[in-house]
């Protein structure tokens, strides 16, 4: 299943694909795997996609028996013992991709000629991923974090092991030779081999960086610029072999310093909007000003949901089981402010207050 929706990949996504592109979209729960809900779930919304393919008159049989075969190889794919909130199927004539997201998305089949996104881009967007370089002496180590975890990443030639044979870094700590030791022209060399391979890394798949090591470290990576140059510093050593967990600890508390300013200056931000007659909220009010690219910053409360339908005029609040019932539109008001360049952070719960959720700044 994949996670990291790079700029790479979410350009393949959206490029047109020959009718019927079958984007097949339903919640699942991380937090009780083992439950058959989400597979019972899960076989039903693609037994309603293979449906909806065979009474379409306007697909050849061929491409149903093609499109159908794919369908079931990506519920092969399927791994629900590591769920998360939500899971995205593609399937194209000679295609398929299975897609995990860390945010719940309706129930919902659709076919066009293009695949569904802006379910990912939403919760790409409000997981608000990030990169941490751990280093030592002689270990570069990559983990990617999310909203309450992180993993270590084996992607861009990480994890980077210094191996020479007359190379021991217990040995120059236990000698209190370690600051020397960074001083070294190998472990130089080594650490700038790191940080270039990174900024690679980075320049592929943007995301917020931190770097944590020894002091000394740290100096050297910002010495050779990149994008260690711009990271966050956890000055906090150990964590290039550690697991984690530890790494967790270690950059928890930097997250939620940085958590609680953003959340301020968001507020800061509506509040002087309001008074120059720049501020929007309600649904339809924003849906509107999104439509119209018209929005330069969308503040959105981190679980903020809300159903509406079309009434001819205006986005009117709905049940979920209404008539072209519209669930994710906080989705679809995130995609189309990120596709006209807008600002779109996410904030706790409750932060907004009268503004009900989501509030944005207008451009004019």
């Amino acid at each position: 299943m994949e996670h990291d929706l790079s700029p790479s990949a979410l350009a393949e996504l959206r490029r047109p694909r020959p009718y019927p592109a079958v984007s097949v979209l339903t919640p699942t729960h991380r937090r009780d795997p083992l439950s058959t809900e989400d597979a019972v779930r899960l076989r039903t919304m693609v037994a309603e996609a293979k449906k909806r393919l065979e009474s379409d008159p306007a697909v050849p049989r061929d491409r149903r028996a093609d499109v159908a075969a794919q369908l079931d190889r990506a519920l092969a794919e399927v791994d629900l013992a590591h769920a998360e909130d939500g899971l995205a199927i593609f399937a194209a004539p000679g295609e398929h991709q299975v897609w995990s997201l860390a945010r719940s998305v309706p129930e919902r089949v659709v076919l066009s000629d293009t695949f569904l996104t802006r379910n990912l881009v939403s919760a790409q967007t409000a997981e608000r991923p990030f990169w941490v370089l751990s280093v030592a002496a002689d270990r570069a180590s990559l983990w990617s974090g999310g909203p309450d975890r992180v993993v270590e990443e084996r992607a861009g030639g990480f994890p980077l092991i210094r191996e020479e044979p007359n190379f021991d870094p217990e040995r120059q700590m236990r000698a209190g030779d370690q600051p020397s030791n960074y001083r070294d022209e190998d472990t130089r060399r080594f650490l700038k081999e790191a940080a270039t391979a990174l900024t690679s890394l980075v320049r592929a798949h943007p995301r917020p960086l931190y770097v944590t090591g020894e002091p000394a470290a740290l100096s050297l990576l910002c010495e050779f610029g990149g994008a260690c140059k711009d990271a966050v510093q956890v000055p906090r050593g150990g964590l290039a072999h550690g697991t984690p967990e530890m790494v967790w600890q270690a950059v928890q508390p930097v997250l939620e310093e940085q958590d609680r300013k953003r959340a301020e200056e968001v507020a800061r931000e509506l509040e002087s909007a309001r008074s120059r007659k720049e501020f929007a909220a309600g649904v339809d009010e924003l849906w509107q000003s999104a439509r119209e690219g018209r929005i330069r910053l969308l503040a959105v409360e981190e679980n903020y949901r809300i159903t509406v339908r079309d009434d001819g005029e205006h986005l009117v609040v709905a049940e979920d089981d209404d008539l072209d019932a519209r669930e994710d539109i906080v989705d679809e008001i995130v995609e189309q402010c990120l596709e006209t360049g807008a600002d779109v952070r996410f904030v706790p719960d409750g932060a907004l207050g009268d503004a009900q959720g989501m509030a944005a700044v207008l451009r004019y």
